[in-house]
Protein backbone atom coordinates (compact mmCIF):
# COMPACT_ATOMS: atom_id res chain seq x y z
CA UNK A 1 0.00 0.00 0.00
CA UNK A 2 1.44 3.52 -1.21
CA UNK A 3 1.08 6.45 0.80
CA UNK A 4 0.59 9.36 -0.86
CA UNK A 5 -0.60 13.51 -0.06
CA UNK A 6 -1.71 15.70 -1.46
CA UNK A 7 -1.98 19.50 -0.52
CA UNK A 8 -4.45 22.79 -1.42
CA UNK A 9 -3.08 26.38 -1.22
CA UNK A 10 -5.86 28.54 0.27
CA UNK A 11 -5.68 31.81 -0.01
CA UNK A 12 -9.29 33.96 0.97
CA UNK A 13 -12.23 32.26 -1.35
CA UNK A 14 -9.83 30.84 -3.60
CA UNK A 15 -7.68 27.18 -4.21
CA UNK A 16 -4.69 26.59 -6.01
CA UNK A 17 -4.86 23.61 -8.32
CA UNK A 18 -2.14 22.67 -10.85
CA UNK A 19 -2.49 20.90 -14.32
CA UNK A 20 -0.34 18.05 -14.33
CA UNK A 21 1.38 18.28 -17.37
CA UNK A 22 3.19 14.72 -17.89
CA UNK A 23 3.16 11.45 -16.15
CA UNK A 24 0.14 9.97 -14.14
CA UNK A 25 -2.86 12.21 -14.00
CA UNK A 26 -1.58 14.31 -16.90
CA UNK A 27 -4.14 16.50 -18.22
CA UNK A 28 -5.95 16.98 -15.13
CA UNK A 29 -6.26 19.86 -12.45
CA UNK A 30 -5.22 18.39 -9.06
CA UNK A 31 -3.75 19.97 -6.01
CA UNK A 32 -0.04 19.69 -5.48
CA UNK A 33 1.84 16.23 -4.11
CA UNK A 34 3.17 13.15 -5.10
CA UNK A 35 4.57 9.99 -3.30
CA UNK A 36 6.61 9.91 0.07
CA UNK A 37 10.40 8.90 -0.26
CA UNK A 38 12.14 6.63 1.77
CA UNK A 39 11.91 7.40 5.60
CA UNK A 40 10.15 10.70 5.07
CA UNK A 41 7.34 12.00 6.97
CA UNK A 42 4.15 12.69 5.16
CA UNK A 43 4.83 16.28 6.37
CA UNK A 44 8.20 16.53 4.61
CA UNK A 45 6.98 15.30 1.58
CA UNK A 46 4.56 17.83 1.71
CA UNK A 47 6.70 20.69 1.82
CA UNK A 48 9.23 19.01 -0.39
CA UNK A 49 6.49 18.32 -3.53
CA UNK A 50 5.37 21.65 -2.80
CA UNK A 51 8.57 23.82 -3.59
CA UNK A 52 9.59 20.97 -6.32
CA UNK A 53 5.99 21.55 -8.59
CA UNK A 54 5.36 25.26 -7.86
CA UNK A 55 8.27 26.33 -6.24
CA UNK A 56 6.65 28.02 -2.85
CA UNK A 57 7.73 27.14 0.60
CA UNK A 58 6.34 26.05 3.13
CA UNK A 59 6.69 24.74 6.34
CA UNK A 60 5.40 21.40 8.61
CA UNK A 61 4.33 23.77 11.02
CA UNK A 62 1.66 25.27 8.47
CA UNK A 63 0.15 22.62 7.29
CA UNK A 64 -2.93 21.20 8.51
CA UNK A 65 -3.95 17.15 7.43
CA UNK A 66 -7.79 17.70 6.60
CA UNK A 67 -8.35 14.18 5.61
CA UNK A 68 -7.36 10.71 4.34
CA UNK A 69 -8.50 9.35 1.20
CA UNK A 70 -8.30 5.38 0.51
CA UNK A 71 -8.28 4.75 -3.30
CA UNK A 72 -9.03 0.95 -3.88
CA UNK A 73 -8.58 -0.48 -7.59
CA UNK A 74 -10.63 -3.65 -8.92
CA UNK A 75 -7.82 -6.28 -10.08
CA UNK A 76 -5.17 -3.92 -9.11
CA UNK A 77 -3.60 -3.97 -5.75
CA UNK A 78 -0.57 -2.65 -6.41
CA UNK A 79 -2.36 0.73 -7.84
CA UNK A 80 -3.91 1.28 -4.22
CA UNK A 81 -2.84 4.25 -1.86
CA UNK A 82 -4.24 6.15 0.73
CA UNK A 83 -3.39 9.46 -0.03
CA UNK A 84 -3.45 12.49 2.90
CA UNK A 85 -4.56 15.93 1.94
CA UNK A 86 -3.29 19.01 3.77
CA UNK A 87 -4.13 22.51 3.41
CA UNK A 88 -2.10 25.98 3.95
CA UNK A 89 -2.79 29.65 4.40
CA UNK A 90 0.66 30.77 4.25
CA UNK A 91 4.14 30.44 2.19
CA UNK A 92 6.75 32.07 0.42
CA UNK A 93 7.24 32.70 -3.07
CA UNK A 94 4.51 32.97 -5.53
CA UNK A 95 3.30 29.63 -7.34
CA UNK A 96 5.08 29.04 -10.78
CA UNK A 97 5.20 26.72 -13.14
CA UNK A 98 7.11 23.62 -13.54
CA UNK A 99 7.96 20.60 -16.03
CA UNK A 100 5.46 18.84 -14.56
CA UNK A 101 3.00 21.33 -12.78
CA UNK A 102 1.00 24.78 -14.30
CA UNK A 103 -0.62 26.36 -10.69
CA UNK A 104 -3.83 28.07 -11.64
CA UNK A 105 -6.27 30.33 -8.63
CA UNK A 106 -9.45 29.07 -8.55
CA UNK A 107 -12.79 30.36 -6.95
CA UNK A 108 -13.86 27.60 -4.56
CA UNK A 109 -17.09 27.68 -6.15
CA UNK A 110 -15.91 27.38 -9.70
CA UNK A 111 -13.64 24.83 -9.65
CA UNK A 112 -12.60 22.95 -13.19
CA UNK A 113 -14.36 19.09 -12.10
CA UNK A 114 -14.83 17.99 -15.80
CA UNK A 115 -11.14 18.44 -15.72
CA UNK A 116 -10.41 16.16 -12.09
CA UNK A 117 -10.23 12.79 -11.06
CA UNK A 118 -13.80 11.59 -10.84
CA UNK A 119 -13.53 11.34 -7.24
CA UNK A 120 -12.70 14.98 -6.44
CA UNK A 121 -16.55 16.18 -6.12
CA UNK A 122 -17.31 14.06 -3.36
CA UNK A 123 -15.00 15.54 -1.30
CA UNK A 124 -12.88 18.43 -2.49
CA UNK A 125 -15.70 21.13 -1.66
CA UNK A 126 -15.68 19.46 1.76
CA UNK A 127 -12.41 20.31 2.22
CA UNK A 128 -12.84 23.44 1.12
CA UNK A 129 -15.62 24.15 3.66
CA UNK A 130 -13.39 23.71 6.25
CA UNK A 131 -14.08 19.98 7.14
CA UNK A 132 -12.22 16.97 8.06
CA UNK A 133 -12.61 13.89 6.20
CA UNK A 134 -12.40 10.46 5.46
CA UNK A 135 -13.34 8.92 2.33
CA UNK A 136 -13.39 5.23 0.80
CA UNK A 137 -13.45 5.05 -3.35
CA UNK A 138 -13.37 1.84 -5.45
CA UNK A 139 -12.67 2.05 -8.95
CA UNK A 140 -12.84 -0.83 -11.90
CA UNK A 141 -10.25 -2.41 -13.23
CA UNK A 142 -8.72 0.22 -15.38
CA UNK A 143 -9.41 3.39 -12.95
CA UNK A 144 -12.03 5.47 -14.89
CA UNK A 145 -15.07 4.46 -13.30
CA UNK A 146 -16.03 4.84 -9.39
CA UNK A 147 -17.83 1.66 -8.46
CA UNK A 148 -18.82 2.85 -5.15
CA UNK A 149 -17.62 5.43 -2.78
CA UNK A 150 -17.97 6.74 1.13
CA UNK A 151 -16.98 10.52 2.15
CA UNK A 152 -17.64 11.03 6.05
CA UNK A 153 -16.64 13.99 8.07
CA UNK A 154 -14.71 13.41 11.03
CA UNK A 155 -14.35 15.51 14.37
CA UNK A 156 -11.58 17.37 15.15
Amino acid sequence: MKHTMLCFLLKDDRVLLAMKKRGFGAGKWNGIGGKLKEKETLEAATVREVKEEIGVIITTGDLEKVGVLSFRFKDHSDWEQDCFVFTVRHWQGEPKESEEMRPQWYTTNNLPFQKMWIDDPHWLPLVLAGKKIKGEFLFDHAGSTMINFNVSEVLP
